[in-house]
């Protein structure tokens, strides 16, 4: 099972375990970039933080975490974007639908949504992942 329910997702964050969701592709043609959302827990509660990587995974790698982020404005590597800290999961994942476009049904566990990824690459790399 690749995806969880939202009262599983909830679950996951409530034992201190992180969720993550494969948002699709951005960037350009010339330097294609991914984009993928992790929600984990931390002292203050829950951060909703915003990878963008670039875009070199094959078949044999599609692990999300390996992935380098993008080159920042100031020379340094993206190591992901924080959005927001709330004090709620459920908080949590709804903003990161609203803000990020992540969809509802689609939360894995932390390293599961490589998978989609690879998904992603086998269907061709298209400007918009299916929802």
């Amino acid at each position: 099972m690749r995806y969880l329910v939202e009262s599983l997702a909830l679950g996951a964050l409530r034992r201190g375990r992180p969720v993550e969701q494969f948002l699709g592709g951005s960037g350009t043609a010339e330097s294609p970039e991914v984009r993928w959302v992790e929600i984990r827990p931390v002292p203050e509660g829950f951060v909703v933080v915003l990878h963008e990587d670039e875009d070199i995974g094959g078949e044999d790698f599609c692990d999300l975490h390996g992935l380098p982020g993008v080159e920042r404005e100031d020379g340094e590597q993206n190591f992901g974007r924080e959005i927001a800290v709330v004090g709620e999961s459920a908080e949590a994942l709804q903003l990161a639908e609203q803000e990020l476009g992540a969809h509802p049904d689609r939360w894995c566990n932390q390293g599961v949504a490589g998978g989609d990824y690879l998904d992603y690459m086998r269907a061709g790399r298209p400007d918009a992942t299916p929802r």
